[in-house]
Parts: structure tokens; C-alpha cells; sequence
């Protein structure tokens, strides 16, 4: 499974002001450079963040973005839901459909469990445990 680019780039957004925006605000100049995010694609999901009470947009000369709550609050799951990232989550592993226990494809048993696992991570990991000097974002 991989995340749409959206949702990537949210995710890594929101995890690097968490981890350096603590003493103050961070453009999106700044953001899109650090991150490899082009400018203009960035500044959509910015709105889209700052909309979904993500962020807090700070305009002016000394302005930016900083987190709208404390990291600890903000979930991995609760971001992919703003972007609609796990709506084709019963959808089956091998693009034939809805996939449930009544009509399963071939490989239905063996995924059931790594999906409920990332989910249950998605859920329990918030952008503060994305901190940390050797983590890459």
C-alpha cells in the first residue's frame, strides 16, 4: 500500500513543523525547499491544512505556519481522513471490488491482518513520535 502524494506531503509537512517549528513560525518557502514539495502544490495542501484546523496561517511580513495544536494531538489517521486517503480501504488488495469476508479474493485471509495492523498505527501514532534526528521526513 502506498499513500497518495497529498497525503505523503501533508504528512511530512505537518511532522516537520512539529519537529522545528517550536520556536516560531515556518513559511512555505522555507517548507518546500526543506521538503522537496513543489512551491505551488505545497501552498494548496497548506490551505487545505490550515482549513482542517491543522495549522494556523500567520500573513505578514513575519508570518507563516505553525501547528493549530500540540503534536501529540494529531493523528496520522485523522490527517489521511481529511484527505480522503482510506475510502478505498475495503476495496481488495488486487483491484477486483469490495473485498469482505462474504466475497474475498485470493488473498484476502493474508491481508486482513497487516491491513487491522496499519490501521491500528495510523491511529496510535501521532507527529510527535515522528520526531528525532534520525528519523527522515
Amino acid at each position: 500500500m502506498e499513500l497518495n502524494n497529498t497525503s505523503q506531503y501533508a504528512i511530512r509537512i505537518l511532522g516537520y513543523i512539529a519537529s522545528n517549528g517550536e520556536d516560531g513560525l515556518l513559511s512555505a518557502k522555507e517548507l518546500s525547499e526543506v521538503l522537496n514539495i513543489p512551491y505551488k502544490f505545497l501552498t494548496k495542501i497548506m490551505t487545505d491544512l490550515t482549513k482542517a484546523d491543522f495549522i494556523l496561517s500567520i500573513r505578514g511580513r513575519e508570518g507563516g505556519y505553525k501547528l493549530a495544536r500540540p503534536s501529540n494531538e494529531i493523528s496520522i489517521m485523522e490527517i489521511l481522513n481529511q484527505f480522503n486517503e482510506l475510502t478505498n480501504y475495503a476495496e481488495c488488495i488486487l483491484g477486483i471490488g469490495k473485498c469482505d469476508s462474504k466475497k474475498r479474493c485470493a488473498l484476502h485471509e493474508q491481508w486482513v491482518k497487516p491491513k487491522t495492523m496499519m490501521l491500528k498505527m495510523f491511529k496510535e501514532t501521532t507527529l510527535d513520535k515522528l520526531k528525532g534526528p534520525d528519523y527522515k521526513i
